[in-house]
């Protein structure tokens, strides 16, 4: 990947998720409908706020393309 692609998620109701960096430290950044909601240390903590089963990883595409959402079961 490259290093200026964001990994990003997104889920019902205005939730988003994306790496952030708080302290020094790797965190969650758990957005909704743009507002900050929380910085989760782990996976489990974003459970609190959102089902894992269903976020959707936006895919930007290098060459000008529209983002897509993938689902991580799609094949």
């Amino acid at each position: 990947m490259c290093p200026l692609m964001e990994t990003r998620w997104v889920g019902p109701d205005g939730y988003e998720i994306t790496g952030a960096v708080l302290g020094g430290r790797q965190v969650l950044r758990l957005r909704r409908h743009g507002e900050i909601v929380a910085d989760c240390r782990s996976v489990d903590e974003v459970r609190c706020f959102v089902d894992l089963a269903d976020l959707c990883e936006v895919v930007t595409l290098p060459v000008g393309g529209r983002p897509r959402l993938r689902h991580p079961m799609a094949r």
